[in-house]
C-alpha cells in the first residue's frame, strides 16, 4: 500500500525526533510541528503502526520507528547533508599523514572517523579480484635447498628458502620452473592442488617432492595475501548510548567487534550501503545499523570504512561524514592530496 505524503511526513518527523531524543515520540509534538490536529496525527500513527513502519513499545507511550520505517526513511525521506567547514577541516587534519604502511593509514582513518561520528567504526582493504601467482622462479642455493620466488597478480613478490627433502640435480631446476609456469599460474590454491596430482607421474620423485613443497608454499601465500584484515575502533562509544545501558547487551556487541569483526558487512559494489537491523546477516548486529562506504586505494585495491550504531542513528549525518572520509582516502591514495573544503555558503544547518 502506497503511503500518503502526510504519513511520510509524520514518519520523517518520528524518525528524526527519535534519533535526537532516544525517547518514543508522541502525537502532540508532531501535531504542533505539522500544524494539524492531535486526533489526525494519532490516526495516522495508528495506521503506520499497523503497516509496520512504526512500533509502540508501551500502550500509553509514543511511537518509535521499526526497521521497515528506517528503511523507507533512508530510501525516500532522508535529506542529504553537506559537511560543515569544521567537519571538512577535521577530516582533512585526520588524513594529513604521510603515505606509509596501508594498515597504519586506514587504522588512523578509522579512529578519526569514530571520533567524528561517535560510533564504533571498522576499516578494511582488499583486492577487487582474486589474487593468483603470475610467475614462479626457483633459485638454487645448494643441492639441498633453493629459494622459491612467487610473483603475484597484484605485483607483490614473495620468496622463501625451501629445504629439499631429496637431493635435486641443479640442471633439473629449469624443467621444474617451466612446469610451474605452464601449469600452476593464474590458479587458485585448490586448483593448484588438483593440478599437482595430474603431473605426479610425469617427473622423478625428487622433483615431485620439490614441486609439492613449492605448490604448498604458493597456496599458503595466496591465503595470506588474500586475507582481509579488519581493524575496529571506538567500541567504547557504545557505552555512551542509551540503547546499550544494559551491560550484557553492550558486552555482546563489543565482543563481536573484537572477536567476530571478520563477519562485519563487506559489500562488493557501490559507494555506500546502509543495513538496518535485521537486514544484517550476523545475529550480533540484528539490533544495530551499519553504514559502509567504499574508497579506492589504487593498484586494483579497494577499501571499506563502516560505522556500527543503533537503529536510532542519524543516517544523514553519518552518511555525509563517512562519504567525506571515503572521498578523502580515495584522493589521498590516488593523488596524495586532500578533498577541497566545502564552501561556507553550503554549510549544513
Amino acid at each position: 500500500m502506497e503511503l500518503s505524503e502526510r504519513k511520510k511526513q509524520i514518519l520523517k518527523v518520528v524518525v528524526e525526533e527519535y534519533v535526537h531524543t532516544a525517547e518514543p515520540v508522541g502525537s502532540k509534538g508532531i501535531a504542533a510541528e505539522m500544524g494539524v490536529s492531535s486526533a489526525t496525527v494519532r490516526n495516522e500513527l495508528a495506521d503506520l503502526v499497523e503497516m509496520g513502519y512504526l512500533e509502540q513499545p508501551h500502550t500509553s507511550a509514543g511511537r518509535i520507528p521499526s526497521p521497515k520505517g528506517y528503511r523507507l526513511y533512508v530510501n525516500e525521506l532522508m535529506e542529504r547533508q553537506k559537511l560543515t567547514l569544521a567537519e571538512t577541516e577535521k577530516i582533512n587534519q585526520a588524513l594529513q599523514i604521510k603515505l606509509e604502511e596501508l594498515d597504519r593509514v586506514i587504522s588512523q582513518a578509522g579512529r578519526a572517523a569514530s571520533s567524528l561520528v561517535s560510533y564504533p567504526t571498522y576499516v578494511a582493504a582488499a583486492s577487487r579480484k582474486s589474487i593468483t601467482v603470475q610467475r614462479f622462479e626457483l633459485l638454487p642455493v645448494d643441492e639441498h635447498s633453493c629459494i622459491v620466488v612467487a610473483m603475484m597478480s597484484d605485483n607483490r613478490v614473495r620468496s622463501q628458502l625451501l629445504r629439499m627433502q631429496l637431493k635435486v640435480d641443479v640442471e633439473q631446476i629449469p624443467v621444474l620452473v617451466n612446469l610451474l609456469n605452464s601449469h600452476f599460474v593464474a590458479a587458485s590454491a585448490e586448483e593448484m592442488n588438483r593440478r599437482l596430482m595430474n603431473v605426479a607421474d610425469q617427473i622423478p620423485p625428487a622433483l615431485f617432492l620439490l614441486l609439492s613443497q613449492t605448490v604448498a608454499y604458493a597456496a599458503d601465500t595466496l591465503e595470506e595475501v588474500g586475507h582481509r584484515e579488519v581493524i575496529t575502533s571506538g567500541a567504547k562509544e557504545l557505552l555512551k548510548l542509551p540503547e546499550f545501558r544494559d551491560a550484557d547487551k553492550a558486552h555482546e556487541l563489543m565482543s563481536f567487534l573484537a572477536d567476530g569483526k571478520e563477519e562485519l558487512p563487506m559489500p562488493e559494489d557501490g559507494p555506500m550501503q546502509i543495513l538496518i537491523g535485521p537486514e544484517n546477516v550476523s545475529d550480533a548486529l540484528k539490533d544495530t545499523s551499519v553504514v559502509v562506504a567504499s574508497y579506492d586505494i589504487g593498484d586494483d585495491m579497494r577499501g571499506l570504512i563502516g560505522v556500527v550504531g543503533p537503529t536510532r542513528m542519524d543516517y544523514a549525518a553519518v552518511a555525509a561524514r563517512l562519504t567525506g572520509f571515503a572521498e578523502g582516502l580515495t584522493r589521498l591514495f590516488g593523488k596524495q592530496e586532500l578533498p577541497p573544503k566545502e564552501d561556507t555558503n553550503e554549510r549544513r544547518e
